[in-house]
């Protein structure tokens, strides 16, 4: 008979391709996974996995079982989340991934009322992009994800709780001050923007209407990076309202306008499963990040 633990194992080694950042995300030894898994195999009939010492590949017929497995672990973490409906608002533990140009301004804003008044809320925090984020809410691997719209979420439900605006920031020594700015000055500038797979990129562009393949340089690093190379003269970027206090604001090096366009620039959204048990705590959070923000702005 083949267990859940099996599943959960086979799920992350498609996962990661790899059999030892595999057993290292189960919290596990390498052999007991392996071991594992070829009785998995064994019990089936067939691989699941070509293995060398280099890479993982999955079988023709390991895709199918895969695709099944995924299915299987949804509706279990659908199960395990029935407890749910008889706690408290917020209690318990919630698997909630952020993008890196909103979790470092966001979460200082919102995590301490949110100890404060739902001390039993045990939130486990993961950053990443968000194709790769939705992709974990889809498959249950993460129960909601905050993200920056627009972005194609189909399948998900949204609940935007934040609209914001793109500021200009560039070196004061080089740059007069100016409230606002409009996109022709900026498209004069030398560009910094992060590199492709960054939602904020595409946002960016939009707002000044821009073609990818204007002359701006893209850098493969992170927001405030890129801030404090504008600081040092070395060309501007463009960033969102909800982290100018955080990287701009008491900056002398630093002046920023706000991008006088067409807004708001991007809205920030949390995207669960339509079929998640705890939607009702979903529409509540997004309603104290909100407030939260709001009260700190």
């Amino acid at each position: 008979m083949i267990s859940l633990k099996q599943i959960k194992y086979a799920l992350a080694v498609e996962r990661q391709r790899h059999f030892r950042k595999a057993a290292e995300e189960c919290a596990i030894s390498q052999s007991a996974l392996s071991s594992a898994l070829s009785e998995m195999e064994g019990q089936l009939g067939f691989q699941i996995f070509e293995r060398d010492n280099k890479k993982v590949l999955v079988t023709a017929r390991g895709e199918q079982l895969l695709a099944k497995a995924r299915e299987v672990n949804l509706q279990l973490e659908e199960i395990m989340s029935l407890g749910r409906d008889s706690q408290a608002p917020l209690s318990g533990a919630m698997r909630i991934g952020l993008i890196p140009t909103v979790a470092p301004y966001l979460l200082p804003e919102v995590l301490p009322s949110l100890q404060r008044d739902y001390p039993q809320l045990r939130l486990q925090v993961e950053e990443q992009q968000s194709a790769a984020l939705l992709d974990k809410v889809r498959r249950g691997d993460l129960d909601c994800a905050v993200i920056a719209l627009p972005f194609d979420h189909a399948g998900l439900l949204s609940f935007a709780f934040h609209k914001e605006h793109f500021y200009w920031v560039g070196s004061a020594a080089n740059n007069a001050a100016r409230k606002t700015i409009k996109a022709s000055k900026v498209v004069d500038s030398d560009l910094l923007l992060l590199a492709e797979g960054h939602c904020l990129k595409d946002h960016a562009l939009e707002a000044c209407a821009l073609q990818s393949n204007h002359h701006y340089q893209v850098s493969d690093t992170s927001l405030a990076t890129l801030v404090q190379l504008a600081a040092a003269g070395m060309g501007s970027t463009l960033v969102p309202e909800i982290a100018l206090r955080h990287l701009v604001d008491g900056n002398p090096a630093l002046t920023a306008a706000r991008l006088n366009e067409p807004g708001p620039h991007r809205t920030l959204a949390i995207l669960v499963r339509p079929n998640y048990t705890a939607v009702d705590d979903i529409q509540l959070l997004a309603k104290l990040f909100a407030q939260q923000l709001r009260a700190n702005s």
